[in-house]
Parts: structure tokens; sequence; C-alpha cells
């Protein structure tokens, strides 16, 4: 994130101005037990965001981050199928687990977090910066 944002900010001022959008996750936003990590990881992309926004902000650049929570497809089935065998319980028990801990009840899909990142690309989101932006049906925890 880091490399690729210094190589595209004085293409952006040249431009007159852009759209910056990092990638964190809702472990950016809540505590993640025995994921310290991934946690911290994440919500570094939240204060590098917040910076840059304030950085960049005059040279018209907007900066923000999406934070997706569980998207649905083979990396998610995945890590639940691990965690399920690691707790001895069934995917679908697990999977239900998990889903209780979102307000929504379900994942989201791919679909939902490109809806975000064009959504701020563009007009529609010309005065939005400075913001992480959850796209996960609100998921109350990670405990």
């Amino acid at each position: 994130m880091f490399y690729c944002t210094r190589r595209a900010v004085p293409l952006l001022k040249q431009q007159g101005g852009g759209s910056i959008i990092n990638l964190s996750s809702v472990a950016g936003r809540l505590g993640y037990p025995l994921r310290t990590p991934y946690a911290a990881a994440k919500w570094a992309v939240v204060g590098f965001t917040k910076s840059l926004a304030m950085e960049l902000g005059p040279a018209n650049i907007r900066v923000n981050a999406i934070q997706p929570g569980m998207v649905e497809g083979e990396r998610i089935e995945r890590v639940v199928s691990a965690k399920a065998k690691a707790l001895g319980v069934s995917v679908e028990e697990y999977q239900r687990q998990l889903l209780a801990k979102v307000s929504l009840r379900r994942m989201v899909q791919a679909a939902d977090i490109a809806n975000m990142a064009l959504f701020l690309a563009t007009d529609a989101g010309h005065n939005i910066s400075g913001q992480a932006l959850s796209v996960c049906g609100n998921v109350e925890s990670l405990a």
C-alpha cells in the first residue's frame, strides 16, 4: 500500500486530484483475539488512510479505506472449514456461530466491496475522505 501510494500520488497531483482506496478489514475496527498481528496491520491501514487524507486533501486527493467483513467465496470457506475442524464442530455449526455475530446474518459478496470502491472512486463520493467504511453486514464481534 505504501509503495503503491508513493508512486501514485505524484501522478494524481499532476492530474489535479483523484481517489485512493485502501483495503483494511473489520479487524481494523474491532479487537481480534488470537489474530493480533493481523488486526494490528488492519488498524495500521486505517491510520495510514486517515493521515494521508489529511496530507493529500489540499491536492484534491481523497483517501478512504474499505473494511470488508466475511466475503463469500473460497477463502472464507477454507477459513471456516479449518476453524471448525480445530474446534471439533461441523462447518455448518461454526458458520452459524460466525453469522450470529453479524447483524444481517449473512456474508457479503465481492460485488459489495467493488460497489463501495466504485462509489468512492466516482463523483458520487467526491466529498468522502479520511473514512474507514465497513462493508460487512455489521460484524458485531470477532471474539
